[in-house]
């Protein structure tokens, strides 16, 4: 009884109780449990292994037995007495079998098996074995094989039957015992199952307990604390006899709620006290939130301003500004859409609009409200009914309030105008005046931006400007910094970077890019260094010795307001042009004073020697030819300066006829082998005829100055191979020698003026430096080029290139043209009578047959009947009814005369509409009659003539025609 109430005192100790007593009974079944278990377990196993060990013993015996069997077999069919050893060992073995057999035989199968196995093995080993051995020795095998035939065969064969029979009992019960565990498994399992079930059953009851015990009194608690709470009576119903905290906490509620009551009174009273006073506070309040809205109101003005204000001051970029501006301006007002467009540009920022109404708005900017805000100078607001395409899905009537803001330049003009719209109410008047403070800071910002870009824009000017300088130029700051570069600088120094890369550099960095250009020598950054220090030399001249480029470079101080130092501009100059200039310039003085002076010297002394001294009529006209000779020498001198003079002012003229290429080769062959004794001269051409458009005395010194070149440059003699022949566009003429070569990057400065290669073997030569410059230009000026493949002291290639003429051969003999030769036919309709006199002349002396008509009507005429190769056509023609275009448009309509090239010769200027007729050119009066018989040569060229073949005038031709 002292315990039960010891426990009861205590909820804690009950609910240890109730845990202790669900253990102990958990501890009790699983301990019942699990003996039935291992019971079960070890009967199994018990079982088991008598009836393996049987199975094991009658294995055995038979293994022994058949063992026995076999060597008796042996022994008496090979007479082996080893044999018969081992049968009698095989007794021995299967007797203390047998004996083992005995002791585990505990049923009556067993028993019944052992007497078989007994009464086999006194049959074989003391009855059949030993008469057969005896029969064996005595040699009587029949008496043996009686005995098998007897019956021993036959016994052997039911022993093993009845073997194979008792090992299949034994399996039968080995399966039986595993079955019995089976089923003392499952009985076990729903043992377990039935004890799980009660465990469950007796914790519900321990938790069902501890629930009424606890649970209730505990809401009960709680109901009627919420009941106290509402100010309610409530009544605890508690067990009257409990002794635990529940209990003890009853009593406590109890007084605790008389307590509650009687104070009750005090605080109703202490109550109507502080409603009293809680009204006075109230209208405090109201006086501190009406001051406190008031500092909200100018707090949030703050705030908009600074806020704008930042977002005015964070870019440069006037499209950005305006995104910002208008996008924080809709924020800060509240604002449901808006647009700020400057008046001076079209650039413009939205928000909330459309690109169709920033469009039209934009459009009718100077139209609308501009002229009230420049009049008014201020914001103001427009009240007006929404548009349909404003409504969305509301169908009743509704207002939007449009306000304008201008916006001033520093100049009080308007800079910009903002528009802002609001749906949902007006703006207050009292805030026009923080837009216009919002204005003049935008405005403010607006100026910097436009100060900015045309700070930027003169940045660029200057960097355009020296960019487009061809010296290069550095600023170099008074601390060894770059300041500024131009590209040209960097194309001298680093072309693989741009000016960017340059400035802002230190001293230490950019003058390792100029110690990479210069290599070991720093004689040009001892010049810098030197003028950053002011001390100033007026310039510096410097070679690079792997180009021979040379470089000058100049220094100046920059001051600005000519009192602070801004650093030292530096000017790179190339002056490689210049220097080469000045070197070939003393050189062909050199060589002009020696090709002069050489001659001149003979002619003055020979001319000396015929005054001062009588001469036999021999030696006077000896020397009277040397003299002569001299003289031309000088006079070819003097053509190649002369002509050199014409070809750069643009003055040289050229009479192009028909040349043949190879009878021109010839004869300067002939002349030139008179100084080409050592020299081996042939001509290969594989063309019937090689013909070019060119002047006869201008090609002829072209060739004459290559072949001469080839023959002066090749003193040790050699073979000279002059080539024709023809590629997809050019007709081609190369003189290839076996001289001296030129020199691995000299072939480009070959056709310079005045340039000789600098070697001692070429100076010995002579020449002035003009001849390829001349060959050049009289190729150039024939539409060809000339190109030179070279290597030293093995030869040069040089390879002259004309356009190649293409002609058919002539299978008509029609009268109009004469015998061997091409004469086309040109149609001139002119209605200026001394004009086409102009014009037939020079086309008759261009070699072409001409045929004028006055008219239009005539020239059609005309035309239709016999097809001319070409026609030179005026627009204006005064005394017909038909103009130039008419006839253009008639002769493209036919067939016949679509394709006939019309040159147009008018005043009118509208090559346009001439080339979209047809025309093949279009030649504006006044012009050259020679440029005219060009064209015309040129496109009858290019198109050829259907059945006929150019075979160009002969020296005795030109003098037939000229007769």
């Amino acid at each position: 009884m002292k315990i039960n109430s010891y426990i009861k005192k205590s909820i804690s100790r009950q609910f240890i109780a109730l845990i202790c007593f669900f253990i102990l009974l958990f501890l009790f079944g699983a301990a019942v449990l699990t003996g039935l278990q291992k019971s079960t377990n070890d009967g199994f196993i018990s079982n088991r292994q008598k009836f393996i060990d049987k199975r094991a013993l009658a294995e055995e015996i038979e293994t022994h037995l058949n063992n026995a069997l076999f060597n008796i077999r042996g022994y008496l069919a090979f007479d082996n007495e080893e044999l018969r050893d081992e049968v009698n060992q095989e007794e021995q073995d299967i007797a203390v079998l047998l004996k083992q057999f005995k002791k585990v035989a505990k049923t009556d199968k067993d028993s019944e098996m052992y007497k078989k196995l007994v009464s086999f093995n006194e049959y074989i080993f003391d009855d059949a074995f030993p008469k057969a051995v005896a029969f064996h020795e005595a040699g009587n095998t029949d008496k043996v094989k009686a005995i098998a035939n007897g019956g021993a065969t036959a016994k052997i064969n039911n022993l093993k039957k009845e073997l194979i029979a008792y090992k299949k009992y034994l399996d039968t019960k080995l399966t039986e015992v595993v079955t019995n565990l089976e089923t003392d498994n499952s009985k076990l399992q729903f043992y377990f199952f039935l004890y799980s079930v009660l465990l469950l059953v007796i914790v519900y009851i321990i938790g069902r307990m501890m629930v009424l015990k606890i649970g209730k009194p505990l809401t009960d608690f709680a109901v009627a604390a919420n009941v106290i709470a509402k100010g309610e009576d409530a009544e605890i119903q508690v067990e009257a006899n409990r002794k635990d905290e529940l209990g003890t906490l009853s009593v406590a509620f109890s007084k605790m709620y008389k307590k509650i009551q009687e104070k009750e009174q005090d605080l109703v009273a202490q109550n109507e006290e502080l409603i009293a006073q809680q009204e006075e506070l109230h209208a405090q309040q109201s006086e501190l939130e009406e001051a406190l809205e008031k500092v909200k109101h100018n707090e949030e003005t703050l705030y908009r301003r600074n806020h704008l204000i930042n977002s005015l001051s964070h870019s440069f970029n006037k499209q950005q500004l305006l995104n910002s501006i208008i996008t924080n301006m809709c924020e800060l007002i509240s604002a449901d859409r808006g647009i700020i467009v400057l008046t001076d540009k079209d650039a413009f920022a939205a928000f909330g609009i459309s690109t169709t109404g920033a469009d039209q708005f934009k459009t009718f900017l100077f139209e609308g409200m501009y002229f009230r805000l420049l009049e008014q100078k201020s914001p103001f607001i427009i009240k007006r009914e929404l548009e349909i395409s404003e409504k969305a899905y509301h169908i009743e009537n509704g207002y939007v309030y449009d306000l304008y803001i201008p916006i001033f330049s520093s100049t009080d003009e308007i800079a910009a105008i903002m528009m802002f719209s609001r749906f949902s109410d007006r703006f207050s008047e009292f805030q026009m005046d923080e837009f216009s403070a919002l204005a003049k800071q935008i405005g403010l910002s607006l100026d910097t931006i436009k100060l900015f870009e045309e700070t930027e824009r003169a940045k660029e000017l200057n960097q355009d400007i020296l960019n487009n300088v061809q010296e290069g130029i550095q600023l170099v700051g008074t601390n060894g910094e770059t300041l500024q570069v131009n590209t040209k600088f960097c194309e001298m120094f680093a072309q693989d970077k741009n000016w960017h890369d340059f400035v802002g550099k230190s001293w230490d960095v950019w003058t390792k890019q100029i110690e990479a250009t210069f290599g070991d020598d720093c004689s040009l950054l001892a010049y810098i260094k030197d003028s950053l220090q002011n001390r100033l030399e007026q310039s510096f001249t410097y070679q690079f010795q792997e180009t021979g480029k040379v470089m000058k470079v100049y220094a100046e101080d920059l001051y600005r307001n000519e009192t602070v130092k801004v650093g030292t501009v530096f000017v790179y100059r190339d002056m490689t042009k210049e220097y080469e200039v000045d070197k070939m310039k003393s050189e062909f003085v050199s060589t002009v004073s020696h090709e002069l002076r050489t001659p001149l010297a003979s002619i003055l002394g020979f001319t000396e020697l015929l005054i001062n001294r009588e001469l036999k009529k021999e030696r006077q006209l000896k020397y009277l030819s040397t003299i002569y000779g001299e003289a031309n020498r000088l006079t070819l001198l003097i053509n190649d300066f002369l002509d050199v003079q014409r070809m750069e002012a643009g003055k040289q003229t050229y009479e192009k006829k028909y040349l043949e290429v190879l009878s021109i080769l010839r004869k300067i062959v002939d002349n030139q082998k008179v100084n080409a004794i050592k020299h081996k001269i042939t001509i290969k051409s594989d063309l019937n005829q090689a013909i070019i458009l060119g002047d006869k005395l201008k090609i002829e010194q072209a060739f004459t100055n290559i072949i001469g070149n080839a023959i002066k440059y090749s003193p040790e003699g050699g073979t000279i191979q002059i080539s024709i022949y023809e590629e997809t566009e050019t007709l081609n003429v190369s003189v290839k020698d076996e001289g001296l070569g030129i020199p691995e990057g000299e072939s480009a400065k070959l056709f310079n003026k005045f340039y000789r290669i600098d070697n001692s073997d070429r100076r010995k030569i002579g020449g002035t430096g003009l001849g390829l410059a001349i060959v050049q230009e009289i190729v150039n000026a024939h539409g060809g080029k000339i190109t030179v493949q070279s290597q030293l002291g093995v030869g040069s290639n040089f390879t002259l290139s004309f356009p190649k003429l293409s002609m058919e051969v002539q299978t008509s003999n029609n009268k109009e043209y004469t015998q061997g030769k091409v004469s086309y036919r040109i149609a001139v309709v002119e209605d200026d009578y001394s004009l086409a006199e102009l014009i037939t002349q020079e086309l008759k002396d261009f070699g072409f047959e001409v045929h004028y008509y006055k008219s239009g009507q005539e020239a059609l005429k005309a035309i239709n009947e016999y097809i001319p190769d070409a026609i030179v056509l005026d627009i204006m023609l005064e005394e017909d009814d038909i103009n130039g275009w008419n006839i253009m448009k008639r002769l493209k309509q036919r067939k016949e005369t679509k394709d006939v090239p019309i040159v147009i010769s008018t005043a009118l200027d509208e090559k346009e509409k001439g080339y979209a007729l047809g025309a093949m050119d279009y030649l504006v009066k006044p012009y050259r009659t020679s440029e005219l018989s060009r064209t015309i040569m040129q496109t009858l060229l290019k198109m050829g003539k259907k059945g006929q073949v150019l075979i160009p005038h002969t020296e005795d031709d030109q003098a037939t025609d000229t007769k």
